[in-house]
């Protein structure tokens, strides 16, 4: 037999219908035991794996804002105007979509939507003012 041909069905054989254990329920003997906890990370009791501790915080937001931060440095009101209307996109396509409550510090998308729309106003005044400063 096959790897191709164990997947197909026997005529007049019955399939064997898949099992779900009873939770609680005691395992049989000699079935496979099925491992408890989250995929992925070690059982309780079980030592960490190596090449780092499991559930470590990562500070990845904290290295965005620093980028962020480096970029409006460096290209000025144009940064702030382009992520303000990045951000604003996103977030009307989001309440289009059903969205209601995010995981901004604003939490309602209006006031989201509302920042987002002033800061892109007052960065849109101030690269006019930065073009306006280089003309003679």
């Amino acid at each position: 037999m096959t790897a191709a041909s164990a997947d197909r069905p026997i005529p007049g054989v019955a399939p064997i219908p898949e099992v779900t254990p009873i939770p609680g329920a005691t395992p049989v003997a000699g079935a496979p035991s099925v491992p408890e906890g989250v995929p992925g990370r070690p059982a309780p009791g079980e030592p960490a794996p190596p090449g780092g501790a499991v559930g470590v915080f990562d500070p990845l937001r904290l290295c965005i804002f620093s980028t962020v931060a480096l970029l409006t440095w460096i290209f000025g009101p144009f940064a702030v105007l382009a992520f303000a209307v990045l951000g604003l996109a996103g977030y009307v396509r989001a309440h289009r979509a059903g969205l209601r409550r995010s995981r901004c510090y604003l939490r309602d998308v209006r006031l989201v939507l509302a920042y987002l729309g002033a800061l892109a106003v007052v960065a849109l005044v101030a690269s006019g003012l930065q073009i306006a400063s280089w003309l003679p």
